[in-house]
């Protein structure tokens, strides 16, 4: 069984109204394959054999329709206790998924959803940083220096801020998060903090836009309108490769990544 480092992420997932949809449009985009829970409204989803994500069907319709990221933690009543000494919100206490592990629901400060997991007979992802797999994640938010202090108290992160190209050509301030004991930098980086600018709609909340690898940016764009999804950000060439922010066809937003670095 893999192992994740702590507060690394190490799972993610997605709420949906139509889950045999979400099947659909998943499998045609991704390739992805998938595995029912007995009786239960869920799915796993699955890449060349490995574990990758999961499908679950809302249980209440007022529910978000959006992806989820999980962070690993050893001891999750630990984690839970220094969300809510950091400032944060904890939404779900801890509970026990079986014998798959246990997990809880926060936001920090800023109102940006996220999960802990702690590992029992499944730790996450079986595969990551490869063509229809996670390979980031980062919350946008409009109160950084709120949020950074929230990351760093939680999960350890060291940060490291780097400027990038905005969409009217200045630079838009971004802070890569590497975990406890390593180095800050790209190389360490596991996810990281953008700002929502006046850009954004003034009503958008803080989210995690979480990222997925794959071998062709553009034709990945393509295929997802037309499996009936929509392209919110048109890809575009950034310093790590060439990405696009989608939505698929009940609204879950996410992002694709063609690294710069071809993948194996």
């Amino acid at each position: 069984m893999a192992v994740f480092a702590q507060s690394a992420p190490c799972w993610v997932d997605v709420r949906l109204s139509d889950l045999e949809a979400g099947k659909r449009f998943y499998g045609g985009l991704f390739g992805w394959t998938f595995h029912a829970g007995d009786g239960m409204p869920f799915a796993d989803a699955y890449s060349d054999g490995a574990l990758v994500a999961a499908l679950a069907a809302k249980q209440d319709g007022r529910m978000p329709t959006t992806w989820g990221v999980y962070f690993a933690t050893d001891d999750i009543r630990a984690s839970v206790a220094l969300v809510r000494k950091a400032g944060g919100q904890v939404i779900t206490d801890p509970v026990r998924a079986g014998g798959a592990g246990v997990l809880a629901q926060a936001a920090d400060p800023g109102g940006a959803v996220f999960g802990l997991w702690q590992a029992g007979e499944r730790a996450g992802f079986e595969k990551q940083n490869a063509p229809g797999s996670f390979c980031w994640t980062e919350v946008y938010t409009r109160q950084p220096e709120r949020v950074d202090a929230f990351y760093e108290e939680v999960f350890g992160f060291q940060g490291r801020d780097i400027g990038l190209p905005g969409g009217d050509g200045t630079a838009e301030t971004f802070r890569t998060w590497s975990p406890a004991g390593t180095e800050p930098g790209e190389d360490t980086a596991v996810g990281g903090r953008a700002v929502l600018t006046d850009a954004f709609p003034a009503m958008l909340p803080s989210y995690f836009l979480n990222y997925f690898a794959v071998a062709d940016c553009d034709r990945t764009a393509e295929t997802a309108a037309r499996l009936g999804g929509r392209i919110t950000a048109r890809p575009l060439d950034i310093p790590y490769g060439r990405m696009a922010v989608l939505q698929d066809d009940q609204g879950a937003a996410f992002a694709v990544l063609q690294p710069a670095e071809p993948l194996s």
